[in-house]
This record gives C-alpha cells, sequence and structure tokens, in this order.
C-alpha cells in the first residue's frame, strides 16, 4: 500500500446479494477512494456468523461478493480486497476492545434491538457484540475514514469511543478517532420500488434490484413499482413513492429524460407506465455488463484466491503493527 495517504476502510457482509442500493450507497464512493487513499475493503463474513449461514453457501458468498465488487470497478492492484476471517489480527483487537465496551451500552444500540426483535430465538453474544468488532474491523488499521450508511453510524460513534477510552486507559493516542466519509455528497439512500424503505440484500427481494438479475427480472420488477393516479393539481407535492421513481432514474438515466418525464408530471401530462419503461431499459443498460463481468469472474476462482491472498497480505502487514503497538501499550509483551 502506498505511505503517506490516508487510511480508508469498510466492509460488507457475505450474505445475500449486492444491490442497487449497495452501489450507489458504497461502491460507488470506494471507486472514487481508491484513486487517492490507502483502501482496505473486506467481505465481513465473521459478521455473517451472527445469522448462522449455511457452511456450504459461505464460501460461494464470499466469492461472489468479491467478484460483483471488481465487476463494479474496484481495482485489486490499488486496493486491498481481503475476507475478514483471514486478517486474525482483527479477532485478537476485538478481544481487547471488549474489555472496554459495556453491557448497558451495546443493549441500548438500535441495531441490537432490531435483531432481537427479528430473531428472538438467536440473541448470541456475536449480535450483542457487533459494534466492537466492526470497531476491530476499522481501527485495527488506525483508518481516518470510514465510508458509512447512516443505519451504522452510532456503529461508527461506537468506534470513536472505544479509541478514546483505549488511548485514555493505556496513555497514548494509538488510535485515531474515524470520521464518515463520503466525498462531501448526502449519503444516497436508495429506494425500495415498493416505496417502503431502502432496498435490502435480505426484504423483499421483488422490491431490490440486484446486481445480478436477469434483463427480464429488472423489468418485471420496475414495471410493478408502485405509482399513483398522477398529480391531481399543478405543483401538486410529490408523494414519496413517485419522487423514489425519479431518484431511480436519476442514478441511471439521462438528464434529459428525466427532465422531460419531471415536466410532464408539473404538466399533470406524465404516463408512469412509459416513465417505468425507460427506467427499466436504463436500469438494465447499467446493471447487465456488471452482471455479465461478476458471472465472469466467479468462473476464475484461482483468480479470486489470489486476490484474496494478496489483499489478506496487505491487511495483515497494517494490522500487525497495530497489534504489536497495543499489546506494548497493555504490557502483553513477555518476551522483549
Amino acid at each position: 500500500m502506498a505511505t503517506g495517504k490516508e487510511i480508508v476502510v469498510s466492509g460488507i457482509r457475505s450474505t445475500g446479494f449486492l444491490h442497487l442500493g449497495n452501489y450507489f450507497g458504497a461502491i460507488r464512493n470506494y471507486i472514487r477512494m481508491q484513486e487517492d487513499y490507502n483502501c482496505y475493503f473486506f467481505v465481513a463474513d465473521w459478521h455473517s456468523l451472527t445469522t448462522h449461514p449455511d457452511p456450504k453457501d459461505l464460501r460461494g458468498n464470499v466469492f461472489r461478493l468479491l467478484a460483483e465488487n471488481i465487476a463494479s470497478g474496484l481495482d485489486p492492484e490499488k486496493v486491498a480486497l481481503y475476507a475478514q476471517s483471514d486478517v486474525p489480527e482483527i479477532a485478537e483487537l476485538y478481544l481487547l476492545l471488549n474489555m472496554l465496551a459495556y453491557k448497558g451500552e451495546l443493549e441500548k444500540v438500535p441495531t441490537f434491538k432490531d435483531k432481537v426483535r427479528l430473531q428472538p430465538q438467536n440473541v448470541n453474544a456475536g449480535l450483542l457484540t457487533y459494534p466492537v468488532l466492526m470497531s476491530a474491523d476499522i481501527l485495527v488499521h488506525r483508518a481516518i475514514k470510514v465510508p458509512v450508511g447512516k443505519d451504522q453510524e452510532q456503529h461508527l460513534e461506537m468506534a470513536r469511543n472505544f479509541a478514546q477510552r483505549f488511548n485514555t486507559r493505556y496513555g497514548e493516542e494509538l488510535f485515531p478517532e474515524p470520521i464518515a466519509f463520503n466525498f462531501g455528497d448526502n449519503l444516497v439512500r436508495i429506494p425500495s420500488l415498493d416505496g417502503t424503505g431502502k432496498m435490502s440484500k435480505s426484504e423483499n427481494e421483488m422490491a431490490t434490484l440486484y446486481l445480478n438479475d436477469t434483463d427480464e427480472l429488472i423489468r418485471k420488477k420496475v414495471m410493478k413499482a408502485k405509482t399513483d393516479s398522477g398529480p391531481a393539481e399543478p405543483g401538486a407535492p410529490m408523494p414519496e413513492t413517485i419522487s423514489n421513481l425519479f431518484l431511480l432514474m436519476q442514478s441511471v438515466s439521462a438528464p434529459d429524460a428525466v427532465d422531460n418525464f419531471r415536466l410532464a408530471y408539473e404538466n399533470q401530462s406524465i404516463r408512469y407506465g412509459d416513465m417505468k419503461k425507460q427506467l427499466a431499459e436504463d436500469m438494465v443498460a447499467f446493471i447487465a455488463p456488471i452482471r455479465e463481468k461478476a458471472q465472469a469472474l466467479q468462473q476464475d476462482v484461482p483468480y479470486l484466491r489470489r486476490i484474496l491472498k494478496d489483499g489478506a497480505e496487505k491487511a495483515r502487514a497494517s494490522a500487525a503493527q497495530t497489534l504489536q503497538a497495543a499489546r506494548a501499550l497493555i504490557g502483553i509483551n513477555y518476551y522483549q
């Protein structure tokens, strides 16, 4: 990795399929970051274990996510792409940070409360300490900047808290306090096609556009997108379901096409069927090249293994320096 550049870290769980929200909310920023920063991007396979994925699926999920990230534009020569479990230093730092994390604060985390509600039969310690492991992912590289979505901002705040506690407890500024980073742009929240929230890797598949969807499935999903009967009067406020369609169109369509449909909406002459047909074809043109490249990459298993191995070596070189310094500050250095 190049020296003198600020460090960026981010990861994505190895469950489900990447979708349009992942691309515009995260990967597009990663592609820009790889030019100017030391980037460590990882597949979070340890995080996925909190929901007990079938072991026979885990390997394929990791390879698929790796392929989809590369197909979307990440360059393994410019960034470290690795599996979380290939960097054991993360697990050691996770253990050390757990000594500075408190049960009460972890139980208050909204994402933990959500998981307890969604899977009451599987409230494991990994779910409770999820923010600690996420903090270890970041702090192990002493990252300055972390591209996160709105739903992860509290976890990043906890990473800052753990960094502060470690530095205060052991008397040295080992860990910088990482900040959210998205090139100054507003965080993009890609809506679901049914208007009930954001696109999801695991929920409401027909309302989510995945990067591996076929052309026909993309068309089918877009044409089923929720609309209304049109504006009742000129200047009427745009309902969320319709503004969501325009947001999707702004992401993949030519500006003049967006402007034409917006003008039609304002003039009360919009035909949603035509708008959705245009959006469907533009979405096919956007997703198809990513899907095809990712599918080709998944067939080249030796290449993907090499990428993971090279990425792990880069990540471990960085992480080992951090752990050596952390152990020395704690006093766990008995042979020196």
